[in-house]
């Protein structure tokens, strides 16, 4: 029996990797509320790594939030995070513990990066201002992970995921990401009996989005490759691996899919005063895939899990959010 440690198991890829490790025979899962276990203190990870037994790690606890929080909050972003991941890293490793698992974000590569972006254009050229503080941190847990493992040995993995959505999400009404954040105004709107919605930009732009479970699941597909099949196809200083679906859509789809979901029947209204951002940004899983893992949720599949989910936890969500 192996004692896993999810860092982070209540927040959306946290508890998805519950959702995917509890009922393995060999696993007995280690999890910590924020009251138990504050991630961004040394003095309580260490003394929580040298009390506790643990074989695996998956780091998935990280401070998040969508364009408005990253440039509202820098600070909190790239002191938090940065944080998180140098104490569960150290603690880790001056406790023995050799396999760790760090999860990223696709926002380290470089804001204009060739399509669709490979492993190999990270650090290739300047990052997305409005998270750029964020993504320093993320690209800092990839370095740390290939540091130990360059200097003591380790096996600390890293996956950088495209858009994820899901279960615990965040529904907040400011700090929210496109998925959530749409999903929540067309659900309000189709119940108003509203006439038209307002979406940003032209709809133009294209993004991949990944639903959380099959994200859990990559992730437990990369953790448990030998060291071997991970070396051979990494190396010392590019050691992350994206995580996707290969596949993306314009936001127009990704809208008019919403808007079918949640039962709005009105007009859908694009602000074209409103900026686009970057015309694409689709992650190159070719790696992944030669790994032997592919996805399981169609995107219209996705999203119809997620409006559900949204349904059914509705007021203790908006409870949580005011």
């Amino acid at each position: 029996m192996k004692n896993v440690f999810i860092a982070g198991h209540k927040g959306m890829v946290g508890s998805a990797l519950v959702r995917q490790l509890e009922n393995k025979p060999d696993t007995k899962l280690v999890v910590r509320s924020r009251n138990q276990l504050d991630l961004t203190s040394q003095k309580d990870v260490f003394n929580f790594f040298s009390t506790n037994r643990i074989d695996e790690v998956y780091l998935a606890g990280a401070k998040v939030g969508g364009i408005y929080a990253n440039s509202t909050y820098p600070a909190e972003f790239i002191y938090e995070n940065l944080s998180i991941e140098a104490n569960i890293i150290h603690a880790a490793h001056l406790n023995n513990v050799q396999k760790l698992l760090f999860l990223g974000s696709s926002c380290i590569y470089p804001k204009n990066s060739r399509q669709p972006m490979s492993e190999n254009v990270l650090l290739d050229g300047p990052l997305e201002p409005t998270n750029e503080p964020y993504a320093i941190a993320k690209i800092a847990g990839i370095k740390l992970c290939e540091s130990y493992n360059r200097q003591y040995g380790r096996d600390y993995r890293s996956v950088m995921p495209t858009n994820l959505y899901g279960p615990n999400d965040n529904f907040h009404p400011e700090n929210s990401h496109v998925v959530p954040a749409l999903l929540k105004r067309f659900y309000e709107a189709a119940r108003r009996k509203n006439r038209e919605v307002v979406a940003w930009g032209t709809g133009t732009p294209k993004r991949e989005f990944l639903h959380v479970d099959d994200m859990a699941s990559a992730c437990v597909h990369v953790m448990n490759l030998s060291p071997e099949t991970y070396q051979r196809f990494t190396r010392p200083t590019l050691s992350h691996i994206n995580i996707g679906t290969g596949q993306d859509c314009s936001i127009r789809e990704l809208v008019e899919t919403i808007a079918d979901i949640t039962g709005f029947k009105g007009d859908i209204i694009w602000n074209k005063s409103k900026p686009d951002g970057a015309p694409r940004k689709l992650l190159d899983v070719s790696l992944l895939h030669s790994l032997g893992w592919q996805h399981t949720y169609s995107l219209k599949n996705g999203l119809q899990n997620v409006f559900e989910w949204y349904v059914q936890n509705q007021n203790e969500l908006d409870k949580l959010n005011k």
